[in-house]
C-alpha cells in the first residue's frame, strides 16, 4: 500500500514539473523575444546592438596615433667593416673613414680596400712601421711610409683620385697599367675579384 502511495506521489510530482516546465518555458522565450524586438525597433546608425542591448559609445577626445621617423643608414661602411673583419684586418676600425675619404675624393668606396687586399693581404704583410698597405711608393729606391693607417688611407685615396681616376684610369686594368705596369694581369684580376666580394 505504501509502495502504491509512493508511486502515486512520484507520478503527481513529475506531472507538476512537466506542467510548470511547459508553461514557464514558452513564457520566458516569449518575453525574451519581445525584449529583443522592442530594443531593436528604434535602432539608429550611431547605436550598436549587442545581445539585445543598445550600446552608446562617445568618441574619444584624443585619437591614438603612431609616430616615428625614418633614419637612413649608409650600408657601405658596414660592407667594408664586415669584409675587413672577415679577413681580420687591422683596418677594420677604419671602415667609416675609408668610405668617407672615398666620397671626399669621388672614387669607388671599395677600391682602396681591394688594392690593400691585393698588395698586403689587408695590411697583414707590410714593411715594418710604415702603415703602407697599398704598395704606395714602394720601389727599388725605398719605401714610402705613413704616420698612421688614417694618413695612409687619405694619401692613397687622394693619389688614386688625382693620378688615376681623373686621368681616365678608372678600371683595375687601366689602373694597373700605371700602378704596377710589370704585372701580367694578375693584379687587375685580383683587385676586380676583391671589388666583387664587397658588392
Amino acid at each position: 500500500m505504501e509502495e502504491i502511495k509512493e508511486n502515486s506521489f512520484s507520478f503527481w510530482k513529475n506531472l507538476i514539473f512537466a506542467i510548470v516546465f511547459f508553461t514557464v518555458t514558452p513564457l520566458a522565450l516569449g518575453a525574451s523575444l519581445y525584449s529583443l524586438l522592442s530594443f531593436n525597433k528604434n535602432q539608429t546608425s550611431s547605436q550598436t546592438l549587442v545581445y539585445g542591448a543598445k550600446i552608446y559609445a562617445s568618441l574619444p577626445t584624443d585619437f591614438p596615433s603612431v609616430a616615428g621617423s625614418v633614419q637612413v643608414s649608409d650600408a657601405r661602411a658596414e660592407i667594408i667593416r664586415q669584409y675587413l673583419l672577415r679577413y681580420k684586418s687591422p683596418l677594420t676600425s677604419y671602415a667609416d673613414y675609408i668610405v668617407k675619404t672615398a666620397d671626399e675624393f669621388n672614387i669607388d668606396y671599395r677600391l682602396t680596400t681591394a688594392i690593400a687586399q691585393q698588395e698586403s693581404n689587408l695590411c697583414k704583410v707590410i714593411p715594418l712601421k710604415t702603415y703602407n698597405c697599398w704598395g704606395w711608393g714602394i720601389h727599388s729606391e725605398g719605401t714610402l711610409g705613413f704616420s698612421s693607417f688614417e694618413e695612409g688611407i687619405r694619401v692613397v685615396t687622394m693619389g688614386i683620385s688625382q693620378n688615376y681616376i681623373s686621368l681616365g684610369l678608372d678600371t683595375p686594368e687601366k689602373i694597373m697599367s700605371k700602378y704596377t705596369p710589370l704585372s701580367n694581369g694578375s693584379w687587375a684580376r685580383g683587385v676586380t675579384e676583391f671589388l666583387n666580394e664587397m658588392e
